[in-house]
């Protein structure tokens, strides 16, 4: 039976004392909390302090006994919160590593068996395979969250999930995913397995969750939450910057809004301005008339309108912040496609309605007032940066 032989290759898991029962015992926690959402490693000397606060010096003392004497030294969960010690990370991570080898691999085998055994096949043995299956795919995914708890960037784990999520028809799996790698990230915002299996997860269930918006817009916000913790995050904006295929009109609209204040505060940030600059192509993607490269008539007042905010708007931090290269890089980006688009459309507007009109005063008339706002920031004396 595939349960007794996989039992049997973890017999070797209790070296060093009753690692695999420290495994065990992480496990039984993430099935009992499936909402912990933070997670973080503590020296042993620091759980004392940890439970005095949670259980009281005096008034719980007896409840503070008993969690220590059942393995609250090692381990600390509470309010969706866990705490592992690092005196087991270690024969932990050993543990975890093994059992999840050993789960993988069967899991693998039975998997590659042939599917198509004639009719004869007794049905027993068809249930005991299924049974067996089913037993796999939950060990799989039980070790592999332990394990990837201790060593995020485990690419074959991360793949392994992948692989038993892939062969369930239900979005209740990639919707738990959505909150295992959200915990992974609470600790390593930067980890690149993490985030390509974040959008792995979204991919797979764009065209059948009822409500993309809404995951879109928490993904959104979870980037911005951990961009504030881990700064220059390349990888979280470029998760929130691939994100943008996925939404509509109004909602870029809302984005570049809500960016905006973010923005202000971590002008040294290019990460935020590539952002809005995608934002602003998508917009731009869904104005082009179909005939061409030029802004269609209709959508020409509403853009033209976001863009001389936008232009004002950089304008105004580049006068408060002066010298920051994320505000003059966006600059360039909004007057190329200012000159590129806008004065076409502003020209062939005019054509349509008789007026007269010359696009190389246009463009004049805007380069000029470029190179005044440089000249004007360039005349700042260095003893009058104040940053």
């Amino acid at each position: 039976m595939e349960e007794t032989k996989f039992q049997e290759k973890l017999k070797d898991l209790t070296f060093e004392g009753n690692s695999f029962n420290i495994l065990k015992q992480l496990e039984v926690i993430l099935q009992s909390d499936p909402l912990i959402d933070e997670v973080g490693f503590l020296h042993p000397s620091q759980f004392a302090a940890l439970n005095e606060e949670t259980y009281g010096s005096a008034n719980n003392a007896q409840n503070s006994e008993n969690e220590m004497s059942s393995g609250n030294s090692i381990f600390w969960n509470r309010d969706h919160k866990l705490a592992i010690s690092t005196e087991v990370l270690f024969p932990l991570y050993a543990a975890a590593k093994h059992a999840f080898e050993a789960a993988a691999t069967q899991y693998k085998m039975l998997t590659n068996l042939p599917t198509n055994r004639g009719k004869s096949m007794d049905e027993t043995a068809a249930d005991s395979s299924q049974f067996s299956a089913d037993f796999l795919e939950n060990e799989v995914m039980m070790h592999s969250k332990a394990l990837l708890l201790l060593s995020c960037d485990s690419a074959t784990a991360w793949n392994s999930r992948k692989l038993v999520i892939s062969k369930k028809q239900q979005s209740s799996p990639s919707m738990d995913e959505l909150l295992f790698s959200s915990l992974i990230l609470s600790y390593a915002p930067k980890s690149e397995n993490a985030w390509s299996h974040r959008r792995w997860v979204v991919k797979t269930i764009a065209g059948t969750h009822p409500n993309m918006e809404k995951i879109v817009y928490k993904e959104s916000e979870l980037v911005e939450k951990l961009a504030e913790k881990s700064k220059m995050n390349y990888r979280a904006w470029y998760h929130r910057c691939w994100l943008v295929s996925y939404l509509t009109r109004s909602q870029v609209l809302e984005e570049l809004m809500k960016s905006k204040k973010w923005a202000e505060l971590h002008v040294a940030d290019n990460c935020c301005f590539h952002y809005r600059v995608q934002l602003l192509l998508k917009l731009l993607e869904s104005s082009i008339s179909k005939h061409g490269q030029d802004v269609s008539m209709n959508s020409y007042p509403e853009l033209c309108r976001v863009w001389k905010e936008e232009l004002d708007w950089d304008k105004m931090l580049i006068k408060r912040y002066v010298g920051r290269e994320a505000l003059w890089g966006y600059r360039r980006f909004l007057s190329q496609c200012w000159v590129q688009h806008f004065g076409i459309a502003a020209r062939d507007g005019a054509d349509l309605h008789g007026d007269d009109f010359n696009i190389k005063d246009v463009i004049h008339n805007f380069m000029a007032d470029e190179i005044q706002l440089l000249q004007s920031c360039l005349t700042i004396r260095d003893d009058d940066f104040e940053d």
